[in-house]
């Protein structure tokens, strides 16, 4: 299994995860919850009119955690690559789990929802035990 069907694997199982960025000193953490795959990368959706996308555009460097019991917990850190290259496929997928979670859109080709890319990624799988496990992209 690669690195990027390792995490997807992991992040698609869990109801959501915790994405962090950075507004100057302050950390900011939010739930997030959909994940693909395109063009070997994997691709996160918000909007770009929410806190999350100004803060990656000033810093795109984020972290992220989620936990799947009996499972340990994820940690996965890159770099946002904000240039929205999302396919219809991964577009159309996006737009109904975000719509799917409340959330309004005039349709999947809306300029105000957006992907961006996962870039320069790094993983580790982590143990309550202390240990952890780098994922190989």
């Amino acid at each position: 299994m690669t690195g990027n069907e390792q995490v997807l694997d992991y992040l698609t199982n869990i109801p959501a995860w915790y994405l962090a960025t950075c507004e100057g000193d302050q950390p900011h953490v939010r739930p997030f919850s959909f994940a693909a795959e395109q063009d070997g990368k994997i691709w996160f959706c918000t909007a770009t009119t929410k806190d999350v996308y100004r803060e990656l555009e000033a810093n795109p460097k984020f972290e992220l955690s989620g936990w799947h019991p009996g499972h340990g917990w994820i940690i996965l850190r890159g770099k946002a690559g904000l240039e929205d290259k999302a396919n219809a496929e991964v577009r159309r997928a996006g737009y109904e789990h975000m719509c799917g979670l409340g959330e309004t859109y005039e349709g999947e080709n809306d300029p105000v929802l957006t992907f961006f890319s996962v870039e320069e990624p790094q993983a580790w799988m982590c143990d309550i035990d202390g240990s952890w496990v780098p994922i190989e992209f």
